[in-house]
Formats: structure tokens, sequence, C-alpha cells
């Protein structure tokens, strides 16, 4: 790895262990991720469970591209718990790669494959599509601008499946955070479902879908998947109740704006 010409261009992260736990930081300020280490797959920060809530639009996602490695967390929730998908994740930087063993990161196989590669291109160039793109790109200087353009969102908008869904990450009191989600917003055509922010850190999480908003979680019910198990389930609810509250309140909104 240190030959890589790549491996030198990039901000090296640290990890933080306790008894209990391993954090992995950019800097001392911005958690990046935390495993929780006698259970490797519990969505340990509030805004990961937020961005499962692509469960309520596509509750059977066939495949799933991430952008972000990290520590791994929405990788390894997805690996387990949605045992029917293909997982691909996008990470630019050797240094988060190397780390994948120390948190328990699946090893590569039929249906997961971590990718060494600049997202923006993967966007552009990826043969097939998705029903599910989830962007958690940052580095040590926020969101990169490669990931927050219009061009980008226009890719990922090309790269879904008609029924598939951006669920994207932002830092809440960034001061490009608007922009970005404007962005996000005018290449889906206006169908930004929701945007919602993390109750435990500075994060904002907002989904856009690429075709109409039907089957939208408007109406009926919160209740578990057939498919789910009930400890993913157990993990999920709370964060997926919020964001089936807050789609509800946007449609009302929507709905008293004069035509």
């Amino acid at each position: 790895m240190p030959d890589h010409p790549e491996y030198h261009q990039h901000l090296r992260p640290f990890v933080d262990e306790t008894l209990t736990s391993k954090t992995l930081y950019f800097s001392e300020c911005d958690i990046q991720s935390r495993m929780q280490i006698g259970r490797p797959d519990l969505l340990s920060l509030s805004y990961t469970r937020l961005m499962m809530g692509f469960l309520l639009l596509v509750p059977r996602p066939r495949s799933i591209a991430m952008v972000g490695l990290g520590g791994g967390s929405l990788a390894k929730f997805c690996y387990r718990y949605l045992p029917r998908s293909r997982i691909e994740v996008v990470e630019i930087n050797p240094h988060v790669i190397a780390l994948r063993d120390k948190f328990e990161v699946p090893k590569d196989d039929h249906r997961f494959h971590v990718h060494e590669a600049d997202a923006a291109d993967f966007v552009r160039t990826a043969p097939c599509r998705y029903d599910v793109i989830l962007v958690d790109g940052f580095d040590g200087d926020g969101l990169p601008a490669c990931l927050a353009s219009r061009t980008f969102y226009d890719n990922c908008f090309d790269l879904l499946e008609p029924h598939g869904v951006l669920v994207a990450n932002f830092h809440s009191h960034h001061q490009n955070s608007p922009a970005c989600m404007d962005r996000m917003k005018r290449s889906f055509e206006g169908r930004m479902l929701t945007a919602i922010n993390d109750r435990e850190r500075s994060n904002t999480i907002a989904f856009a879908c690429r075709d109409r908003l039907a089957g939208t979680p408007l109406h009926g019910p919160l209740h578990c998947p057939p498919h789910l198990a009930p400890e993913a389930w157990a993990q999920l609810a709370p964060s997926l109740s919020r964001v089936k509250e807050a789609a509800r309140r946007q449609y009302r909104e929507a709905l008293q704006q004069p035509v």
C-alpha cells in the first residue's frame, strides 16, 4: 500500500480505541465513524440510522451504491440485514480502506465490493444502475466540491433505477450545505422528499427520488417489514418514525402552498 501512487495524496485518519469502541477521525473535532466492539454491526451514530430511512421508499433494494467507506457502519449493517442486496462501496482514500479489517468490514465477495476510486467518476461511468445511492463522502475539509456539484447529482439521478432513491449526508451548519441541497433538489426536479436534522451531531440527511414520490411513507402506521430482522428494526424504528413524520409534514405544507 505505501507504494500506491495515491497513498501520500490523502489525509491519514486516526483511530481512538477504548475498551468498548473504536472511533475514526480525520481531526479531533469531527467523528467520521464509530464501532461498538461487542456489536460491530450496530449503527452507533444517529445520522446513519436516519440514512437508512430509504427503506421506507425501497424496502427491498437489490443494489446499493455507497459513496464513502469510513468505518463501514452502513456497509456492515446493510451487508448483514439486507442479504439479498448487492453492495458497492466507493472510497477514494487508501488510508481509510487500509483500516477495513480494524473496523471488521466484510471481505469482498459475490455481493459486496469496496472500490478504491473517485466517486464522481464512479457515478459518471458505472455500467449498471442502483436502487439506492448513499452519499456520505467527507474528507478532512468536509464535503468535497466534486461530490456536491450539479453534475454529480445529475449523474446520481441517471445512475438510479426508476424507483431509486438518493440519500445524502450534509453538515447542518456548513455555509455551503443549503446550496448543495438546492442543487440536489434541482437535479431531481424538485422530488426532494425531506431533509431531517440529526439530534446528536451536526448532520442533515436529505432524500431525493428519481421517479414520482409514489409509495412515499405518508400514510399508514410504521411497521417492521417481514424480511427485516427484529434486532435491525429495533435500531431503526425511532429514526424511521422521524423520517416518516417529516415526510408527512412536508406533504401537508406543500398542499398549503398557493398554486
